[in-house]
């Protein structure tokens, strides 16, 4: 498998957050987590990212162990997360976020041939390179988070709640961008909080509940789910 997480357990001042995760996830796909706030979603990605240090299990990229691995060391092959905060720098301009992007790259002609491509995918980017990443509105502040994180080359790319305080307009472009990006080639680990978007987007999901998965399947499968409905699509 091209990732694999195993009887994944993380802590938080000793208590067990995540509680013997096992998901995997292979090359060309769109997998999400769904649950309920408090249930593990944006732990998981943190723990795959090298943020957290799992206290059992294993995680498994293109057949290296990396957990317990420096967060440098995941991005450089290939795994980097777009976290729930954004994580831009909120005083620099949108082009130096995206310079960032690409700090831990060596090829800088390639870099700036990226950039370039990246801000012809991102055009309202584009007409605000010299802005202030502050100055941004959230959705645009979700886009350069997304366009900074294409910049390191993931193949798989960790989005944790991109829709999160969006505008309905805006949720709609960013749906749009992460099946841009799919279609480009970027495998995806997609955590969300509008289950019934993130459900549309994915080809398989894993339903989170108190640290455990508690339903696996395909996304259509789960759609028709009459526990997935009643909880997570409020009807």
């Amino acid at each position: 498998m091209w990732l694999e997480v195993r009887d994944l357990v993380v802590r938080y001042e000793g208590a067990e957050v995540v509680k013997g995760v096992s998901l995997h996830l292979e090359p060309g796909e769109i997998v999400t987590l769904i649950g309920s706030n408090g249930a593990g979603k944006s732990t998981i990605l943190r723990t795959l990212s090298g943020l957290k240090t799992p206290a059992a299990g294993e995680i498994w990229f293109e057949g290296v162990r990396i957990d317990g691995q420096r967060p440098q060391t995941i991005v450089k092959m290939g795994m980097v997360q777009v976290p729930q905060d954004r994580g831009l720098f909120p005083y620099m301009t949108v082009a130096e976020n995206l310079k960032v992007g690409a700090y831990l790259r060596k090829d800088r002609k390639a870099s700036a041939r990226d950039l370039a491509e990246v801000l012809s995918h991102f055009p309202r980017l584009k007409e605000r390179a010299r802005q202030q990443a502050s100055t941004l509105s959230g959705g645009e502040q979700q886009m350069l988070a997304i366009a900074t994180a294409l910049m390191c080359q993931p193949r798989l790319l960790l989005l944790d709640e991109p829709s999160m305080g969006l505008s309905p307009l805006m949720v709609g472009e960013i749906a749009k961008i992460i099946r841009e990006i799919h279609e480009a080639g970027t495998s995806v680990l997609l955590v969300e909080q509008n289950s019934r978007l993130a459900l549309k987007l994915a080809s398989r999901a894993y339903v989170l509940e108190t640290g455990k998965i508690v339903i696996e399947g395909s996304a259509e499968e789960l759609l028709h789910s009459e526990h997935v409905r009643k909880a997570y699509l409020g009807e």
